[in-house]
């Protein structure tokens, strides 16, 4: 089974009132954690890769990997996306090099900026046989080479996304709607809101297009409780509610970025053996511990987030 493009995922998606997991992946434990879980409940996937993972990892190690998993998983589809593309040329290598869909964020410039970029990666993409996500709007929060102050981060204005779809052509959109990247979402006391009206208002005007939710990690307590108890320090770290992303799924929105869940789960693993145990220096020890982690928050999102558990068939018309 190869890899796949997300537009047979996403049509399905939208028709079904679920969402696709994009999950980011940075080494061998994340992918294997996130292709079991998603391999056993039946779901598709997207693994995606950011500017941070490639130079980390190395893009030849990730793909491999990845290929690696399609072999061990090869009932599922699976696309590889890049996120977060800050220009044309790291778009083109991801496109080069074996993706099937990447994103370019010119969300940072102005907005014909923003559309001149985007087109000239759609039309390169589009040659190769690969998909486009774009974005209007920008996210606060910090993740890898992301970081959008809140008094620069600014929602999606609904009367501007029919002609950057159409100028551009992208096959998908991320949006703003009050998501945030990084662990750190919201201040102690303040209520995670997200703007659905927005939502709807794009759905309007976008209809059966699909929509993309950046930042979207829940910051389960769960995890940074085991962090705090063994040695970490993340007091007042709060994520998106989970019935929030359940409604959005439910929508338009027909992809969730989820990264920050992963990097707490795998932390708090490594943290709990290391910590309990500090006489034990074997990697594999603390990393499966951080795996299995890995894996139970890749499964609760699928079954109780997402809502693709038993979608693999469908989308690969079997």
């Amino acid at each position: 089974m190869p890899l796949v493009t997300s537009t047979e995922m996403f049509k399905k998606a939208y028709e079904g009132g679920y969402a696709i997991g994009a999950f980011n992946v940075n080494n061998m434990e994340i992918v294997q954690a996130i292709t079991e879980a998603a391999g056993e409940l039946n779901s598709p996937i997207i693994l995606q890769v950011s500017a941070g993972a490639r130079k980390y990892a190395n893009h030849t190690y990730l793909v491999k990997l990845v290929e690696a998993a399609l072999i061990e998983n090869p009932n599922i589809p699976i696309a590889l996306h890049l996120d977060h593309g800050a220009d044309f040329e790291i778009c083109k290598s991801c496109i080069d090099g074996g993706f099937t869909s990447v994103m370019i964020d010119g969300s940072h410039h102005s907005f014909e900026d923003n559309i001149a970029l985007t087109k000239q990666v759609v039309e390169y993409a589009h040659a190769h046989g690969v998909v486009v996500e774009g974005e209007l709007g920008q996210l606060a929060g910090i993740e890898d080479d992301v970081n959008v102050s809140a008094e620069d981060a600014k929602y999606t204005q609904p009367d501007e996304v029919e002609e950057f779809v159409s100028r551009t052509g992208v096959d998908s959109l991320a949006i703003a709607i009050g998501t945030s990247h990084g662990a750190f979402k919201f201040k102690p006391g303040q209520k995670p809101m997200l703007r659905f009206d927005i939502l709807d208002e794009v759905s309007k005007r976008l209809p059966n297009f699909p929509i993309v939710l950046h930042g979207a990690s829940s910051v389960s307590q769960e995890y940074v409780k085991i962090i705090q108890a063994n040695g970490g320090n993340l007091a007042d770290a709060i994520g998106i509610p989970e019935d929030m992303l359940r409604q959005a799924a439910r929508s338009a929105v027909c992809k969730i970025n989820i990264d920050s869940d992963l990097r707490l789960a795998l932390t708090a693993g490594v943290r709990e053996v290391m910590w309990q145990h500090p006489e034990k220096f074997d990697p594999r020890e603390y990393l499966k511990v951080g795996r299995a982690y890995v894996k139970d928050v890749v499964a609760h999102k699928i079954t109780t987030v997402l809502g693709s558990e038993g979608k693999a068939a469908e989308i690969l018309g079997k």
